[in-house]
């Protein structure tokens, strides 16, 4: 399956976490891959729609939250995580598959999101870093 140009030329990473494109985009990519983690982790199929509550207090934890402006509300915190992660799957930064093995492994929904927000910077680090 091709993702076609989908992705315009960011600046910079808090660009990406602010495209309200990307954040569209990412809460229903975002509700699949936890809904398919949390089945993974249950045995049988479950649907599940992640809390902004969740995803902004994984922006603090992994540190993102510096990179944003300063009065923002949960919601635009909750965003910018969708939008980060949406931005890494069309990137071919992290897969759909390591995205769900990563949500997989946390019981803690909070917890699962930092490590995977963790993993997504890091990567477009070194991505950065190559060019």
């Amino acid at each position: 399956m091709s993702k076609g140009p989908v992705l315009k030329e960011y600046k910079n990473l808090e660009e990406i976490l602010l495209d309200k494109n990307l954040a569209g985009l990412g809460d229903a990519y975002v509700n699949l891959l936890y809904s398919l983690a949390a089945s993974q982790r249950s045995g049988y199929p479950t649907g599940v729609k992640v809390n902004n509550r969740i995803l902004a207090e994984a922006v603090r934890k992994s540190g993102l939250r510096k990179l944003l402006p300063r009065r923002i509300d949960r919601h635009v915190l909750g965003n910018a995580a969708e939008a980060l992660i949406a931005f890494a799957w069309l990137a071919d930064t992290v897969t759909f598959e390591d995205s769900v093995e990563i949500l997989s492994e946390k019981q803690d929904s909070v917890e699962a999101f930092t490590v995977l927000l963790r993993e997504i910077w890091e990567r477009l680090d070194k991505r950065d870093e190559q060019r």
